[in-house]
């Protein structure tokens, strides 16, 4: 931020955490139930962080009024949305139509990332694999080890986990059903998008836009923000063509916040209910300072390595961890809740498990409060 810039933010309305918390909840639909289909939600969001299959499910379940599993798994089963990596290098759950122009809009980044598997790729003309690639996924999906096994015969001396790597930044890979299907499983399996949802990639949106669209699912925010939550750099010069329309805020570092003029903006003592959020979810991975959600003391408390916990929000923010066992839905607070917090947390519970495992049966079981926790579940994450 340039010296110029410091001194406009710093004459801009102060957010603190908490109203910067209770802003990004409403952009996320974690006030209230929200009223919108699966597939709105799905684009409002600009997708749902997907490593594994379930989470997109659960994170649903905590935003959308009605919402059941099936609803979205019938829109994968439709090519209305889809699994393929995106933002950040990660596997996203994706409209047709954002996944057709979101992932061109990356592309620069997903090229940026093969340069640290260059050593593997020598004597590869990236091109031609690409385009061998593409025939090979077209004519039949196939799995990154198939991948890699036929593009191993064309390059023996090359790394064959760089030429996957190759393959899959190079192309637009959708992961095929029955692969995210609810209740149903299949391995990986890749083909391009544009053969699984039968029309060709659209020109990638200007920086503009999903600028307005991320200041719509995740603002008020700063331009690291957002080029945390896209794995993007130099998003700087589309801020600074939109600053006549948006407005502008301040943090309590002083940091310069962006926002759209219109968004809703609910006072720091809005209420939030409890919500049970899935490991990824894009709340907590979608900003370079995460403390709108995450307190100081919790840092670091929903990750233990490269695995992400189950999270429960209170009053709005971190507050502990939780999972399901075969017969019961543990829960394990950070600090001792009250009674009323209990009750509510309990509440929630009650209502997700209704959403996601209706007819089946589970206990609700708080754990020990305290810094173990996240070791206890490390070991016993399911």
């Amino acid at each position: 931020m340039t010296n110029t810039q410091r001194s406009v933010a710093g004459t801009a309305p102060l957010l603190d955490a908490r109203a910067l918390n209770r802003a990004t909840l409403d952009r996320q639909l974690l006030l209230r139930p929200a009223r919108l289909s699966v597939a709105a939600a799905v684009e409002h969001l600009l997708g749902l962080q997907a490593q594994n299959v379930k989470p997109p499910y659960y994170a649903l379940a905590a935003r959308l009024d009605g919402f059941t599993p099936e609803a979205l798994s019938r829109l994968m089963a439709d090519r209305e949305v889809v699994r393929i990596v995106t933002m950040r290098s990660t596997i996203h759950t994706h409209t047709a139509d954002d996944c057709l122009t979101l992932r061109p809009l990356v592309q620069p980044a997903r090229d940026r990332e093969l340069v640290a598997f260059r050593k593997g790729l020598a004597g590869v003309d990236l091109d031609r694999l690409a385009g061998l690639a593409r025939d090979l996924v077209e004519t039949e999906p196939r799995t990154m080890g198939q991948l890699r096994e036929a593009l191993l015969k064309e390059w023996p001396d090359a790394d064959p986990q760089a030429l996957a790597v190759a393959a899959r930044c190079r192309l637009p890979l959708v992961q095929v059903t029955p692969r995210g299907l609810w209740g149903r499983s299949g391995q990986v399996s890749l083909t391009t998008a544009e053969h699984w949802l039968g029309r060709s990639a659209q020109p990638a949106p200007t920086p503009d836009a999903v600028v307005l669209r991320y200041l719509a699912a995740f603002g008020p925010a700063s331009v690291k923000d957002m080029q945390a939550w896209a794995g993007m750099t130099r998003l700087r010069d589309a801020f600074e063509r939109l600053r006549p329309q948006l407005l502008t805020f301040r943090d309590e570092a002083g940091v310069e916040l962006f926002d759209l003029p219109d968004a809703p903006r609910p006072g720091p003592e809005t209420p939030a209910p409890p919500r049970f959020l899935p490991e990824f979810d894009n709340l907590l991975l979608s900003h370079a300072d995460r403390g709108r959600v995450i307190p100081p003391e919790h840092r670091g408390r929903s990750w233990k390595g490269n695995m992400a916990f189950r999270t429960l929000l209170v009053d709005g923010f971190l507050a502990g961890l939780w999972r399901l066992t075969e017969d019961a839905l543990v829960i394990e607070p950070f600090d001792r809740l009250t009674r009323s917090r209990r009750d509510d947390v309990t509440a929630e519970g009650e209502r997700m498990l209704r959403v996601m495992h209706p007819g089946s049966s589970y206990d609700i079981r708080f754990g020990s409060y305290g810094p173990s926790a996240a070791h206890r579940l490390a070991s016993r994450h399911g």
